[in-house]
C-alpha cells in the first residue's frame, strides 16, 4: 500500500441541487466553461493534480502547500468578482477546505484521513470563502498576502481528534497605496502569472572549489524573485535537480511547468567577477533578456538587485516598493563576509553532521565572518550549528552553540534556523519543553526552512513520534537535493511502520544521492553509512559488503559510520553477529547524544534482547555517568 504526504483541496459547488433544480442545462454548462476555461488552468498553474471530479465539485493534490492555498486563493477572488453583479439566486459560489495529510494512494485514487479532513474542512467553509487545517497554516506562515482567522479546535464529522480550524480573509494583509499595488489575480484572468525556473549558475572559474560562489549566487537570486509577488518561482530543490546536466530549456520548462527559464555562469578571479545570464522563453526558446556583467567582486550585491530587476522588468512585472527593499537586504555589507559565509555553508552542506573536520572548519570560518561583521545574524546561526555538531554530535568539549544562537536571535529575531538550532541543544539538555517552543517558532517563521524541518524531524523522532517525523524529513528531503541523512532516517520511520513500499522509495532517493556524492569524494565516511544502509534495504548484500570492507579499511575510527552499518546490518538476522561486533567499539567510545538514539532507534529492535547488547548499554551508560560526574563542578556534585 502507497502513501505519501500531500496537500488536498476539496471543493463543493453552493447550493448545486438548487442550481440544477432552477436551470440544470445551464448551470451544468456554466460549470464546465468555468473549469475549462479558467479553474483547469489555475490548478494546472499551481502544479496540481486533479484526481476526480464530482457533479458539484472535485478533489486536487498539489505537491507544495503554498501552491494549495494561493490556487484556492485565487480561485475564490475571482468567483468573487466574476459574481459581481449576479443575483444571488443564480451565483455560482463554492467552498474550500485545505488540509495537509497522510494520503492511500491507489492507482490515480487517494483516501484516507488526509482526505476525509480537507473534505470536512469544506464543508464547514462559508460560500466563497476557505478553511485550513492547523498543519496547514504552520506551512504557509507568512508566505502568502493573506490574513488567517483562528476559529480555535473544532470536532468536524466523523473526525476522531479536534481540528484546528483557520478561515482564510482574500483581503490583502497590508494597506498599500492603490499605485503601489500590482494587478490583483481577479485583474489578470486570461493572463497567465509568469512562472519561472533559475537553474544553477554554471562555476567557469576553472576550480571546483569556487563552486560554493556559483551556488550561493543562484540561491540568492531564488530568494530575491521568490519575493516578487506576482512572480512564481520554482523552488531550489527542484532547480538543483538539473545542476552538472546538459540540458534543453524547453524540457526543463515543460517538466517544471513553468513560462521562463533562467540560466547562466559565473567566473570569480582574484579581485573580480563574471557574470553571465539570459531569460528564455520556455514556450518558444526565445531569449527575452541577456546581458553579461563584468564587475568588481565588491559590487556583488548591487549586482544581484540589477539582475532581479531586469528578470522583473523583461517579464513586464511591477516590483512594489516594500518588495524591492526585501530584495535588496543581504544581513551584510562586507562582500567579505559574504563570501566567507557562502563557503561556510556549502562546506556544513557537503558534511552533515557527522563530519568532524568539516563541523571545526565551518565554526572557524564563521568565527572570521563574525569577526568581520559582528551584526551578521546568518553566520552566528550557522556558527551555533555546528558548535552543536561538535559538542553533542561528537562529544567535543568546546561550545554548546546556545551563546551564538542567541546572539543570532538578538540581530534578528524571525531568523528560524536559529530557532532550530536553539531547540536542538534545549532537547540535549533535558529541555524538552523549551525544545518544543523553539522548534514550533521556526516552523511558524519559516515553514520551507531545510535546517527547521530537518530539526523538526529528529525532535519528533526522539519523542517515538514517527508519523511526525516523516511528515518533516519527507519535507527536508525534498528542500535539499544533497541531503542524503533525512532520506535515510525516513527509511528507519517507514519500515518501523511497517510501509515496505515507502521504506523502499527512501531507500532509492538515499542511494541516488549518496552515489552522486561518493563520485566526487569516495572517502566520505557519513554518507558511505547512509549508503549501506539503502543498499540493505534494497537487498543489494553484496554490494553493501563491499561499501563496509573499504569504508572500515579507509576510516576504521568514524563511530557514526560504524553505527549505521551495524544499524542496516540489524535488520537482517544473517547480520545480527556482524552488527554486535561493529556496535563494540562504537558504544564503548560513545557520546550521551548517540547513545540515546542508540536506545529508541527502530533498527536495532532486534537486539534489544541480546545480552551482550544489553551489557554493552549498560558499560556505556555507567562510564558516560563517571565522566559527567568528573567534569561537574565541586559545588555541584
Amino acid at each position: 500500500m502507497e502513501r505519501r504526504l500531500t496537500a488536498i483541496l476539496a471543493a463543493d459547488v453552493v447550493g448545486y441541487s438548487r442550481l440544477m433544480g432552477a436551470n440544470e442545462t445551464g448551470t451544468l454548462a456554466a460549470l464546465k466553461a468555468l473549469q475549462t476555461d479558467f479553474i483547469d488552468g489555475k490548478i494546472a498553474e499551481h502544479q496540481g493534480r486533479i484526481v476526480k471530479r464530482t457533479g458539484d465539485g472535485m478533489l486536487v493534490e498539489f505537491p507544495s502547500v503554498v501552491n494549495a492555498v494561493a490556487c484556492a486563493a485565487e480561485v475564490q477572488r475571482a468567483m468573487r468578482d466574476r459574481n459581481a453583479g449576479v443575483p444571488q439566486d443564480r451565483r455560482i459560489e463554492f467552498r474550500i477546505g485545505v488540509n495537509l495529510g497522510d494520503v492511500i494512494v491507489e492507482g490515480e485514487d487517494i483516501f484516507g484521513d488526509g482526505v476525509n479532513v480537507a473534505a470536512r474542512l469544506e464543508s464547514v467553509a462559508k460560500p466563497g470563502g476557505i478553511t485550513i487545517s492547523g498543519s496547514v497554516r504552520d506551512h504557509v506562515g507568512n508566505r502568502l498576502d493573506l490574513v488567517f482567522e483562528d476559529l480555535g479546535e473544532q470536532t468536524l464529522k466523523n473526525i476522531e481528534r479536534p481540528i484546528r480550524v483557520y478561515s482564510v480573509s482574500l483581503s490583502s494583509s497590508a494597506a498599500r497605496d492603490p499605485e503601489d499595488v500590482a494587478p490583483a489575480p481577479q485583474e489578470q484572468l486570461g493572463k497567465q502569472r509568469p512562472s519561472i525556473a533559475v537553474l544553477p549558475f554554471n562555476n567557469m572559474s576553472g576550480d571546483p572549489e569556487q563552486e560554493y560562489f556559483s551556488d550561493g549566487i543562484t540561491e540568492d537570486i531564488i530568494t530575491d524573485l521568490s519575493k516578487v509577488s506576482a512572480l512564481s518561482v520554482i523552488a531550489r530543490n527542484s532547480a538543483f535537480a538539473f545542476k552538472g546536466k546538459n540540458v534543453d530549456v524547453l524540457q526543463v520548462a515543460r517538466q517544471l511547468k513553468v513560462s521562463h527559464v533562467l540560466e547562466g555562469s559565473v567566473r570569480k578571479a582574484g579581485g573580480r567577477v563574471r557574470i553571465t545570464a539570459q531569460l528564455i522563453d520556455g514556450a518558444h526558446n526565445d531569449h527575452v533578456w541577456a546581458e553579461r556583467y563584468d564587475r568588481d567582486l565588491n559590487d556583488i550585491f548591487a549586482l544581484q538587485d540589477e539582475i532581479s530587476e531586469a528578470i522583473v522588468k523583461a517579464l513586464k512585472l511591477k516590483l512594489l516598493p516594500e518588495e524591492k527593499k526585501a530584495i535588496e537586504q543581504r544581513g551584510t555589507e562586507s562582500v567579505e563576509a559574504y563570501n566567507l559565509f557562502l563557503m561556510a555553508r556549502q562546506n556544513y552542506v557537503i558534511g552533515g553532521e557527522q563530519d568532524l573536520r568539516r563541523a571545526e572548519a565551518t565554526i572557524r570560518i564563521c568565527q572570521r565572518v563574525t569577526e568581520i561583521d559582528p551584526n551578521y545574524a546568518d553566520a552566528w546561526a550557522l556558527m551555533a550549528l555546528s558548535q552543536m555538531i561538535v559538542r553533542f554530535i561528537h562529544g567535543g568539549k568546546g561550545e554548546d552553540g546556545l551563546a551564538a544562537a542567541e546572539r543570532a536571535l538578538a540581530l534578528d529575531a524571525n531568523l528560524a534556523e536559529a530557532h532550530a538550532v536553539k531547540a536542538r541543544i534545549f532537547a540535549e539538555n533535558g529541555r524538552h519543553d523549551d525544545a518544543s517552543a523553539e522548534i514550533a517558532s521556526g516552523l511558524r517563521l519559516d515553514p520551507e526552512s531545510f535546517e527547521v524541518n530537518r530539526s523538526a524531524g529528529l525532535l519528533s523522532f526522539r519523542q517515538h513520534q514517527l508519523e511526525d517525523a516523516i511528515r518533516y524529513w519527507e519535507k527536508a528531503t525534498t528542500l535539499m537535493e544533497t541531503d542524503v541523512a533525512s532520506p535515510s532516517m525516513l527509511t528507519t520511520c517507514y519500515a518501523a511502520l511497517g510501509n515496505s513500499h515507502a521504506t523502499r522509495r527512501a531507500a532509492e532517493i538515499a542511494l541516488a544521492r549518496a552515489e552522486k556524492v561518493l563520485a566526487q569524494d569516495q572517502n566520505n565516511g557519513a554518507v558511505t553509512g547512509w549508503g549501506v544502509n539503502a543498499l540493505a534495504v534494497l537487498g543489494d548484500a553484496e554490494r553493501a559488503k563491499e561499501w563496509i570492507n573499504r569504508a572500515l579499511l579507509i576510516d576504521p575510527d568514524n563511530m557514526h559510520m560504524r553505527y549505521n552499518f551495524a544499524c542496516s546490518l540489524a535488520r537482517d538476522r544473517k547480520g545480527k553477529e556482524t552488527a554486535l561486533e561493529l556496535l563494540g567499539p562504537v558504544l564503548a567510545k560513545t557520546t550521551t547524544t548517540l547513545l540515546n538514539h542508540a536506545k529508541i532507534d527502530p533498527d536495532l529492535d532486534s537486539l534489544r534482547d541480546d545480552p551482550r547488547f544489553q551489557a554493552m548499554i549498560a558499560a556505556a551508560e555507567t562510564r558516560l555517568a563517571a565522566e559527567d560526574q568528573a567534569s561537574s563542578p565541586p559545588a555541584n556534585r
